[in-house]
């Protein structure tokens, strides 16, 4: 790949992850196509619209589309660079599932010429980018792969994993520093040349399994972290104390940071990432296995408050507050206020209102329980009772005169001002008056 000359390029995937990923490649001026196996998906990316929601990306879709550097189909396309961005789940025992990586990786070997790379994105255990390298070693014979060959390798194949947050993905893509693993360093070498035409940040070469492990220690770091904080809410309702002030108070020593307490983790990759540590090392790994625990405990637990909270008031209508696993965003996935508002849904029924700004309709486990989709002024309007289980700006925009009128069960901790004795924290039970 010559550094005057852009690369062709094709992105499989066009998530969350590979959408944005491909637009913001299409603008360095590469050519892109873009694959994915919906059909709805590619045909309104080729209308140069977006399928999901992230600041400021149906701008540059819209530019690069009709520019014709980005466009989408359900087929690989011959390309120079070959970047696979797709899920990698957990199955019911949270053993990872990378079974969509190696669909990819086969559809991605019938298109390899020599001189090509590619990178894998997804989210992976350890091992799986060489895994990938076996599937195209095996498929293409013709074709000599890293670490396989002691001569000069026709393939490069890397691992460069996102490190993006929601609402900020356009930004981050761009000026955060990435991790760069090679299965060679002269695959490294290769994809690194790729990454600095788009990315401001710093990048760093290692190996495959080092870049592998990088993204799931980031990740259990974070859930970690973040178990600390609700087991503390946790802990704080039973002694009838403010975790909020005590958090606050905590935080003024100069070492200490601890997070903001919730309803849980969600996301696919603070609730997922970890399960793949503890799968490749479950002997060794207690700690993170019970941080998942205590993050997915944390949502039974606020599922029993906002029951205690309901079966209080057997008059009030309720206000669910969110079913995204963060603010400002329309990603559902793991998430775990949508847990809590369709348990609560399915017990009560009609009396459960849902507010979601980011979505047209309710999930499909909602059907049959009556739940309703309302916006917020309806929600203030017509309810008595307000489960804040998001903290979209839309929700903190909402005046105390107005919250005052309601009970109120504040999850998030978005409403701070609440005069004392109401209902503020995701421990306490004191209704407002």
């Amino acid at each position: 790949m010559k550094s005057d000359v852009k690369p062709s390029v094709c992105v499989v995937g066009l998530g969350y992850i590979g959408l944005p990923t491909a637009a913001i490649v299409a603008r360095s001026g590469c050519k892109v196509h873009g694959v994915d196996v919906s059909s709805h998906v590619v045909d309104t990316i080729n209308r140069g619209e977006i399928h999901i929601e992230e600041v400021d990306l149906d701008g540059l879709v819209q530019g690069v589309v009709s520019r014709g550097l980005l466009k989408a189909s359900t087929e690989v396309a011959p390309s120079d660079v070959f970047v696979i961005a797709v899920p990698t789940p957990f199955d019911a025992n949270h053993a990872p599932d990378i079974s969509y990586v190696l669909a990819a990786g086969e559809a991605v070997a019938k298109g390899l010429k020599s001189g090509d790379t590619v990178i894998l994105e997804s989210t992976s255990p350890v091992g799986t980018t060489e895994q990938l390298r076996d599937l195209i070693a095996h498929l293409r014979p013709d074709l000599k792969c890293p670490g396989l060959t002691s001569e000069t390798p026709d393939l490069s194949i890397a691992y460069c994993p996102e490190r993006v947050l929601p609402g900020k993905i356009l930004e981050e893509l761009t000026n955060n520093d990435r991790s760069i693993g090679g299965i060679t360093p002269r695959c490294a070498r290769k994809a690194l040349t790729f990454y600095k035409l788009f990315v401001r940040g710093t990048c760093v070469v290692t190996d495959s399994r080092s870049a592998e492990m990088t993204k799931l220690v980031e990740n259990a770091y974070r859930d970690v972290n973040i178990a600390f904080a609700n087991e503390l809410s946790i802990v704080a309702d039973q002694m009838g104390l403010d975790v909020w002030e005590v958090i606050r108070l905590a935080n003024r020593h100069p070492r200490v940071n601890i997070l903001t307490p919730g309803p849980g983790v969600g996301g696919h990759c603070i609730a997922v990432d970890p399960w793949f540590i503890v799968h490749g090392a479950p002997e060794h790994t207690p700690l993170i296995r019970t941080a998942r625990g205590v993050n997915d405990g944390k949502i039974h637990h606020v599922i029993q408050h906002a029951e205690a909270l309901i079966e209080a008031n057997p008059q009030a209508q309720v206000a669910c507050l969110g079913l995204a696993f963060k603010a400002n965003i329309d990603d559902f996935r793991e998430s775990p206020a949508r847990l809590v508002a369709v348990t609560l849904a399915r017990k009560y029924g009609a009396r459960i209102k849902v507010v979601e700004p980011y979505a047209a309709e309710l999930p499909k486990e909602f059907a049959g329980t009556q739940a309703e989709l309302i916006d917020i002024d309806t929600a203030l309007e017509q309810t008595q009772l307000l489960i804040v289980l998001v903290d979209h700006d839309q929700f903190k925009a909402v005046p105390l005169a107005e919250r005052l009128r309601h009970v109120v069960y504040d999850t998030r901790g978005i409403w701070l001002d609440q005069p004392k004795g109401d209902q503020r924290g995701a421990g306490k039970l004191q209704l407002a008056s």
